[in-house]
């Protein structure tokens, strides 16, 4: 009824190849650098709407971590534009919330590869995104009364 089959199939899977793997440290820092260089990214358009001293010095020390990570290959930064005379409040806003939850995500990696150095710098960003929220918050509802 069936005549059996005399050679190999087209489509057997020929021998099974192993991915390449990382160590999980190297992931650990791969994952890290991507948090703080978005974390980065954010900063400095928040730099661009509301100028501030410590966003200046946290942009240095997020610049130094990443680089650090991606052993000396600097991150992409995009340009300072001129800040405007009044920002939007809502985006502001929007941008500091976007950075408290980068720096949350960044201060879980650096936990797990035991990064006390980046811990404490996503730490750091998490609480002054926080009190920034906390700030605009209490602003809008004082012109609110």
């Amino acid at each position: 009824m069936y005549e059996p089959i005399r050679s190999k199939s087209v489509h057997a899977m020929g021998e099974p190849t192993p991915l390449p793997r990382r160590p999980r440290q190297e992931e650990l820092d791969i994952q890290l650098a991507g948090h703080l260089a978005a974390l980065l990214t954010v900063t400095d358009e928040l730099r661009a709407l509301a100028p501030d001293p410590s966003l200046d010095r946290a942009a240095q020390r997020l610049t130094e971590r990443v680089t650090r990570l991606r052993d000396g290959s600097r991150p992409a930064r995009s340009a300072t534009a001129p800040a405007q005379e009044r920002p939007d409040a809502d985006r502001v806003a929007s941008l500091h919330r976007r950075a408290h939850t980068l720096a949350g995500r960044a201060l879980v990696v650096a936990a797990s590869r035991a990064d006390t150095g980046a811990a404490i710098l996503s730490a750091e960003r998490m609480d002054a995104h926080a009190a920034a929220l906390d700030g605009a918050g209490s602003a809008l509802s004082g012109a609110a009364h």
